[in-house]
């Protein structure tokens, strides 16, 4: 995006506070007037004190004093107003990007570090409320007397004019040669820290595999390789800044002595008066001091400008998987599940499924079995709509799941992973993520169900004892039985377990599927499994190959016709075979 492209955005994102930033303006135009109007009024008390009218020059100073108090009111105003409105919509930027964020398919994710997300939503919101503070409450008034104010003072003296204006024309295409040598630099710097945000995040949530593979030190070198490359590309930048403020500091004493020299000269032939003079001198101290702090506000719009470009690049990024327009906001269904020839590629792969069709009637029990990669994680997760089919339909109920709202289908649908994820938060708030109205009898009741409901009350705090990070202040299991009763509590009539049990003990696994059956019964149930014995009692199993349904049937028939299915339970359990046989 263009410099200005980018900033025009910004500003239009305050159009539901277009009402307050129209009253900023017209403030603004206020403030601006009454500060020209200063000088002039000063040029005018010299001109008559050197005449001796000493009766009209009080009348003067009034003017002038109420002048000045009128600007302590517009000032006020601007401030107050400017400062909540920043403030107001930074918030509303950050909510905004936050449900869009949390709202994008694996898809987006998969590619984007989660701590680079991050530093885009502080970073781009920071910047936009700085941008909507400086521009209102400061450089609005700068803009307006440079564009406006500064040829009205042709109209006072047009040959001191004309050298003011050649000034600040002079001032201006000198920052702006800066601003055209640096932004390019800059965008470059901001890719850097982004990827240092990144790479942080990165380590810090893997920190048992730095720690146990003794990378701290690697890591650290990884870190400040790029700490060195921001330091190179950002050195430039700052060098030409630096010496821009060194031009712009020197700018007020130049233009006040070209003004005062070319003053002296009219002077002399009665070209122009005493007065009129000190008023451009005052004009010059003005408007060099305004457009030295709007140097400064273009310099962080240019240091900022990559930053907010990643913020509406986020923004703008569209869902892999969008509600259509006439989307159904569905209540409950039934449970009925169709796959009609599906097939689906992830991008730059080979098909991952391919002519998948099968049936799974409401209540009944589905377990998707074959070696990883078969294709079996990609059916649920299309299933979910994390990614839309590439060819065929996924129906519920009759109805394809491209038709139903986002929030609707997931509402109907209920997972318990293998690495069953916990937020940092109480487990009463973990239970509650899928139901938040469940009442504490409720919430009780599926945690019995689930054989949670008794080492909750061991916490320290009982339901209300926080659970750390990813839920790292309990037990596998003890997570597991968790999930298995945010499940429950949510009641959903479809239920995807994916290696539910996998990564558990055998005395565990005992108590969680016990919970598990508790939780499968009369619900829609799909299994994800590579340990067999887990699925001796599902209605249906259909292994999965190469992205293909090669087999289906119960246990007992598939076993009978050793094909790929009996081979997979002779590899785990080759005694419960032979008396199958």
């Amino acid at each position: 995006m263009g410099f200005f492209k980018v900033y025009a955005r910004a500003l239009g994102l305050l159009k539901p506070d277009r009402a307050v930033a129209s009253g900023l303006a017209l403030l603004a135009l206020a403030c601006a007037a009454l500060q020209f109007l200063e000088p002039v009024l000063f040029g005018r008390v010299i001109d008559l004190l050197s005449r001796g009218s000493g009766q009209s020059t009080l009348g003067v100073l009034l003017v002038w004093g109420a002048a000045g108090l009128a600007g302590i009111g517009c000032n006020a105003a601007i401030a107050l107003l400017s400062d909540r409105m920043a403030h107001r919509n930074r918030l509303a930027v950050m909510q905004r990007y936050y449900q869009h964020v949390l709202a994008m398919p694996p898809a987006f994710h998969g590619d984007t570090q989660s701590g680079r997300l991050m530093k885009v939503m502080q970073v781009g919101a920071d910047s936009l409320s700085g941008l909507w503070l400086s521009f209102f409450r400061d450089h609005l008034v700068t803009a307006l007397a440079v564009g406006i104010l500064l040829p009205m003072s042709l109209v006072l003296n047009w040959r001191l004019g004309l050298l003011l204006v050649g000034l600040v024309v002079l001032f201006c295409t000198v920052a702006g040669f800066v601003i055209s040598r640096t932004h390019e630099r800059q965008a470059e710097v901001e890719e850097l820290h982004s990827r240092l945000a990144g790479n942080a995040q990165d380590a810090l949530s893997n920190i048992l595999v730095v720690q146990s593979f003794a990378r701290l030190q690697a890591e650290s070198r990884l870190f400040g390789g790029i700490v060195r490359q921001v330091l190179e590309r950002q050195m430039p930048v700052l060098n030409w800044w630096a010496a821009l403020s060194i031009m712009t500091r020197s700018a007020s004493t130049l233009c006040v002595m070209a003004i005062f020299a070319l003053g002296a000269w009219l002077n002399g032939r009665g070209l122009a008066s005493l007065g009129e003079i000190v008023s451009f001198m005052g004009f010059a101290l003005l408007l060099i001091g305004r457009l030295e702090g709007l140097v400064g506000f273009v310099a962080r719009l240019v240091l900022q400008k990559p930053a907010l470009e990643e913020l509406f690049a986020v923004i703008d990024t569209e869902s892999t998987v969008p509600d259509r327009p006439q989307a159904l906001a569905m209540g409950r269904v039934r449970g009925e599940v169709r796959f009609e020839d599906v097939g689906f590629s992830y991008p730059n792969a080979h098909p991952a499924i391919a002519a998948v069709s099968f049936t799974a009637e409401a209540g009944r029990s589905i377990a998707l079995v074959g070696h990883t990669g078969a294709g079996k994680s990609t059916a649920m997760a299309l299933l979910q709509r994390l990614w839309d089919p590439s060819a065929g339909r996924i129906t519920i109920d009759g109805l394809d799941l491209r038709d139903m709202t986002l929030e609707s289908l997931r509402q109907n649908i209920g997972v318990v992973f293998q690495d069953n994820l916990l937020f940092n938060r109480s487990i009463r708030e973990n239970l509650l993520v899928g139901r938040p109205e469940a009442t504490q009898e409720e919430i009780e009741q599926a945690c019995r169900m689930a054989e949670a409901h008794d080492f909750i009350l061991r916490q320290p705090q009982g339901y209300d004892t926080p659970v750390g990070e990813r839920g790292v202040a309990l037990s596998g299991g003890q997570k597991q039985r968790l999930a298995i009763a945010r499940a429950l509590l949510k009641n959903p009539p479809i239920l995807i377990l994916d290696e539910a049990t996998s990564a558990l003990d055998a005395a565990t696994e005992a108590r969680v599927q016990k919970a598990l059956k508790a939780l499968m019964a009369g619900r829609t149930t799909f299994i994800i499994a590579h340990r067999l014995s887990t699925i001796r009692e599902a209605d249906e199993i259909l292994v999965f190959e190469s992205g293909r349904v090669v087999e289906r049937g119960d246990f007992d028939s598939l076993v009978h016709r050793g094909g790929t299915f009996a081979e997979l339970v002779r590899s785990q359990m080759p005694a419960p075979l032979a008396l199958v046989a």
